[in-house]
């Protein structure tokens, strides 16, 4: 995907999935997919055609990964279908992202839900009677983010997760919804036991399962940055300080998205990998 104009800021974005060293099926999948709405002035006789400026609507990009359950029946086509139904949703609600104003985000972060929800109807039907269980029957987790700038909202359902990386810092926007986090949240295990822990990692909310909660969140972001959503196939063998090197680069986000899929094929690749990288440049 090439450099784009969104205000006063190109985007370059660029997604990349590896099946890794392990896995015989890849179960990841991921979108990147520009939104505009802007009437194109042809003629006119006017003097100064910049009166129909207020016609061209502002552009969002919508960046999403999906990581089917692994070992279960139907990750891939979870994901897929996540994915699938979540571009068909958005797609016919795409003026919501247009003026956005502070004083009516909220019905933009109410469709971005509602998609979510779209997303865990359809994947959970596939499921019948398995869909009852987090942890059988299809299910994936999804990260996604849109991108009306400055600001990026997030949705996010699982242990995928979004990333930002300013001026060299690399701070998580998401949080894990696994067994560990959870016991971490409430003071019953330290970092290191859920960690350590071998349910630490267990999902507690999935696309399709019986427990899904999306988490939503935004954040404002600046030229110079990168935001990155991946699979937890990076995060398991890249540490957060290597993934802060590797965005730190002054490369475009295409090498910058093979370079990360490298280091975690390099780290042991034991899962299916996938990010999605938009650089932000001046």
């Amino acid at each position: 995907m090439t450099a784009t104009a969104v205000t006063s800021v190109r985007v370059d974005a660029r997604g990349l999935t590896d099946v890794g060293k392990r896995r015989k099926t890849n179960e990841d999948h991921f979108v990147i997919l520009n939104l505009h709405k802007a009437a194109e002035v042809r003629q006119t006789s006017l003097p100064d055609a910049a009166v129909f400026d207020g016609l061209r609507g502002p552009e969002g990009w919508l960046f999403v990964v999906a990581d089917g359950v692994g070992g279960q029946p139907g990750g891939a086509l979870a994901s897929e279908t996540a994915v699938t139904t979540l571009v068909e949703y958005l797609g016919r609600a795409a003026t919501c992202f247009n003026r956005v104003e502070p004083e009516n985000e909220h019905e933009l972060l109410e469709e971005l839900e509602a998609a979510v929800h779209e997303a865990h109807r359809r994947v959970e039907a596939y499921g019948g009677e398995h869909g009852r269980s987090v942890v059988q029957g299809p299910a994936t987790t999804l990260t996604m983010a849109l991108l009306v700038w400055p600001r990026a909202y997030i949705v996010h359902v699982g242990d995928s997760r979004a990333f930002y990386l300013r001026k060299g810092r690399l701070r998580q926007l998401t949080r894990d919804q696994t067994t560990g986090e959870y016991m971490v949240d409430v003071g019953a295990w330290t970092e290191e036991q859920a960690r350590s822990a071998p349910v630490g990692g267990s999902l507690v909310s999935a696309i399709g399962a019986s427990e899904m909660t999306p988490a939503i969140g935004l954040v404002d972001l600046q030229p110079g940055d990168s935001l990155l959503l991946c699979t937890d196939g990076l995060t398991r063998h890249v540490s957060d300080e290597r993934i802060a090197e590797l965005l730190g680069r002054p490369t475009d986000a295409e090498t910058a998205c093979r370079e990360l899929v490298d280091a975690a094929l390099a780290g042991g690749g034991q899962d299916n990998v996938t990010v999605v990288l938009a650089r932000l440049g001046g």
